[in-house]
Order: structure tokens, then C-alpha cells, then sequence
């Protein structure tokens, strides 16, 4: 790892989540989890219009975060870089109106895309260089969790 410089500490924060991406084993699963467990109160709390716009932000802010942290860290998609899997979590839950359980629902739902990385998953992550397909992968992710979550809860109301 090369000294980065005030930025590049900053841009490493910002993409690691602080101490999250940090944790020993599982990062991606810790940061999954921290952006369920702040979903109620950073994200889920606001109109569907201010929610967009968070995610425009955090993927802006996780691009270059993840770049950057790519760069000092000289490593392609640092394990210790979550900030992606927040902004994956978050698109699942864009749309999220349901019991709170459902939350556990959606983080399984996207660590399960965000493993097995079906197409265009892998695809997004390989296609793109840098903090952009570093962020991108994690969103089609989330795309995938949030078409099966509602898809659920759907065939739940069916059912029940």
C-alpha cells in the first residue's frame, strides 16, 4: 500500500465504511449488514425521490471512493471495500414498503446475487474498470434481490 495523502484516506474510509470492511472475515456480509441495520433510519425513513437521489449519491461517492481505494491499496476490488455492497443492499430495498422482517429477506436475497454473480452481475463487474464496475456489479445485484423481493411478497399475499 503506497501513503496516501489526506484524500486518499478519506476515499479508503469512505469505500471501507469506516472500520466495517475491516472486520477479520466476511466483509461484504458485515457491510450488507450495516446498510440493513442503517437502512430504517438513513434510508428507508425518506420519500422514494430522496431515496434516488441518495443512491445517485452514494454511487457517485462509492465510484470514486472505490477507485481511488483500488489505487492506494493496489489491489483490483479490495475486499476491505464495501461502500458497493451498501449501495447494492439500498437498491433492493428502494422500493421496500413491507414488515420489517422483510428486511432479513432482502439482505439474503442480495449477499445470494452478490456471491453467485449470475449475468449481467459478473459481467458489470468485468466490463468496467475502476470504482465504477466495483459499484456497478453490486447494483445489478441489487436489482436482481429487488425483483425477487417483491416477487415474494408478492406470491406472500397470494398465499396469506
Amino acid at each position: 500500500m503506497s501513503t496516501p495523502n489526506p484524500l486518499d484516506k478519506l476515499a479508503v474510509a469512505l469505500a471501507t465504511l469506516g472500520p466495517v470492511g475491516h472486520f477479520p472475515k466476511a466483509p461484504g456480509t458485515w457491510g450488507s449488514l450495516a446498510a440493513v441495520v442503517a437502512a430504517p433510519w438513513l434510508f428507508l425513513s425518506l420519500d422514494l425521490p430522496w431515496r434516488l437521489a441518495v443512491l445517485l449519491g452514494v454511487f457517485i461517492v462509492g465510484t470514486w471512493g472505490c477507485g481511488r481505494a483500488e489505487i492506494v491499496m493496489n489491489r483490483k476490488d479490495p475486499g476491505s471495500v464495501v461502500v458497493d455492497e451498501l449501495f447494492g443492499q439500498w437498491i433492493t430495498l428502494l422500493f421496500f414498503a413491507m414488515p420489517i422482517w422483510y428486511l432479513a429477506i432482502a439482505f439474503v436475497l442480495f449477499r445470494i446475487f452478490d456471491i453467485l454473480k449470475p449475468w449481467p452481475v459478473k459481467w458489470a463487474e468485468t466490463a468496467f474498470p475502476g470504482g465504477f464496475g466495483v459499484m456497478l456489479d453490486d447494483g445489478v445485484a441489487g436489482l436482481y434481490a429487488l425483483a425477487c423481493l417483491h416477487l415474494i411478497h408478492y406470491a406472500a399475499g397470494l398465499l396469506f
